[in-house]
């Protein structure tokens, strides 16, 4: 091997490749010589991102739109269950959504979902601005979902297959902060449209403008290299990635050094799992036909659920997806107008700008530190945060003289009086404050737990989790308020961030630097914990305890 230049890309020996490997290896930790990400790839995660705020738009706007329809649909005030089945119709359709994106994501590229997704929600925002029944604001809430569903799936995918892993994390957090960007702007459009007579369908119809605006601006943005590589179209691939690492202050040469190294591991990826999945007899990716793609799909997902890394890989991201909605975030977001009538503030859907706000600031952190600290130990250290304010919440609840009517329907005039309510939005910020560090964010990073063999199905099962999850939390807030108590509903919700907490410490192991190509490395044997954390460890005195 004295001539490296004259290798083919992919070895046909075992030595051969073991020394490529190693070549490779070292052209993926020199990333480190970036100093910033390009222009191009800020265009592409904030032109990606706008779906995370027309997430965060649809998720906000709920909870002022809730409180404003009063007798405009089917002629009568909404109950109890009709606000639950608005709420967690969004929830279930986005469920049911995400797996079949995910099956779309690879046929047809991510950036096509993506534009999918944006039509999706443009239609479903006008169905919602123009209809007159309970039933056809469900019927329009579940359009968005599908869109929702979409969505949330696809961005971060493709931001996490477009980035540098030295910013990986960071990146990706962008569209966190465009969704918590988009429930600021849905609280203070719903708070402006609040008064006004039939303001409620501005609130929802307005969420058509920013699809719009997507669907144009994304029409000259590419597709990712990595499924451009899988679509056999390494070309493209090499010129995204030229583009993609071509930052300011990096030189032409560590540029083109990097982006064969990347095209070099995708590819050996693709060509091992070519030879594997002929091994097991399933049709190659040039052949066509339904049956082959049939074949494809399940052989992904037995790859997904047979293989130990991607199985350990499946139940760390499908584990992180649940917690964050099981510990009940989204009651705050759906909710919070509804809360905040209830314990007697006088401007509801005002206070509620303030949980906005507050996840708003706190994504900041998020976005400044996730690569600096590492996914795992932000974790760690921001859900005994949500604890507290949990814990706190369900305190003070006890204290607070709740008018005898039932907790999804009660319109209060004035207020209950004391400091307890204030006491109350204090614990909600506090838990919000942790939620946004951590919780609200590292999730969202699932997709560098996956090969790209099985990057898109996995990613997508593990936002099927959060959506149905989501959906648990949408249709049972209200009638756990009524049953077990708002002191009982906060404190169960404590225990489900305890047991959150110990999981992650048992079994999530830190991925932040790593290539999306050598995450799997650290699953293929265990769930890696402690080699991570040891490596991690060693990576922050390397660094000067950064």
């Amino acid at each position: 091997m004295s001539n490296a230049a004259a290798e083919p890309l992919i070895a046909n020996n075992r030595s051969s490749s073991e020394a490529q490997d190693e070549r490779d290896e070292a052209l993926v930790i020199d990333e480190s010589v970036l100093a910033i990400p390009g222009l191009f790839i800020w265009t592409l995660t904030f032109c990606a991102g706008v779906s995370g705020f027309l997430f965060g738009y649809d998720t906000g706007v709920i909870s002022s739109t809730l409180i404003s329809i009063g007798s405009e649909l089917s002629s009568r005030p909404l109950t109890t269950m009709d606000k639950s089945l608005i709420t967690s119709c969004t929830s279930f359709f986005a469920l049911i959504a995400s797996p079949l994106a995910g099956l779309l994501a690879d046929s047809f590229g991510r950036k096509n979902v993506i534009l999918g997704a944006d039509i999706l929600f443009i239609a479903g925002a006008l169905w919602q601005a123009f209809t007159t029944t309970v039933w056809g604001m469900i019927g329009g809430r579940s359009v968005v979902g599908l869109a929702v569903g979409s969505a949330s799936f696809v961005v971060p995918l493709y931001i996490s297959e477009l980035a540098p892993s030295s910013f990986r994390g960071r990146l990706v957090t962008v569209s966190a902060l465009f969704i918590t960007g988009g429930q600021v702007v849905a609280y203070l459009v719903g708070w402006w449209f609040s008064t006004q007579v039939s303001g409620w369908r501005w609130m929802v119809g307005l969420g058509a403008l920013p699809a719009a605006v997507q669907f144009c601006l994304m029409q000259g943005l590419p597709e990712t290299p990595r499924w451009l590589m899988k679509a056999s179209r390494r070309e493209e691939a090499k010129t995204v990635l030229l583009r993609v690492y071509g930052g300011k202050g990096t030189d032409e040469g560590d540029v083109k050094n990097l982006v064969n190294g990347v095209l070099r591991r995708v590819e050996k990826e693709i060509y091992d799992e070519d030879e594997a999945a002929n091994g097991r007899a399933v049709p190659r990716a040039g052949k066509t036909g339904w049956s082959a793609k049939v074949a494809r799909v399940s052989d992904s997902f037995s790859q997904l659920v047979t293989v130990g890394g991607n199985r350990r890989a499946l139940v760390i991201a499908c584990m992180l997806q649940g917690f964050q909605q099981l510990c009940g975030f989204n009651s705050l977001m759906y909710f919070s107008a509804t809360i905040f009538t209830l314990v007697g503030f006088r401007s509801p859907t005002l206070t509620s700008l303030s949980i906005a706000c507050t996840n708003f600031l706190f994504t900041l952190v998020a976005f400044h530190n996730i690569d600096r600290i590492g996914r795992r130990r932000i974790l760690l250290w921001s859900v005994p945060i949500m604890v507290a304010g949990l814990a706190l919440c369900a305190v003070a609840f006890n204290y607070v003289e709740l008018p005898a009517q039932k907790a999804g329907v009660t319109q209060v005039e004035g207020g209950v009086g004391g400091i307890w309510p204030v006491i109350i939005l204090g614990a909600m910020v506090v838990y919000v404050a942790g939620y946004a560090v951590g919780m609200g964010n590292v999730p969202w990073q699932q997709s560098e737990l996956f090969p790209l063999a099985v990057r898109s199905l996995g990613s997508a099962l593990s936002t099927a989790t959060n959506w149905g999850s989501n959906t648990i939390i949408g249709i049972s807030f209200l009638p756990m308020m009524e049953t077990l108590t708002p002191v009982g509903t906060f404190a169960l919700y404590a225990i489900v961030c305890c047991a959150a907490w110990f999981c992650i410490w048992m079994i999530y192991p830190e991925t932040a630097g790593l290539s999306l190509e050598d995450v799997g490395g650290l699953l293929k044997d265990g769930w890696g914990v402690e080699k991570s954390v040891r490596n991690r460890n060693r990576g922050r005195r390397r660094d000067g305890g950064r």
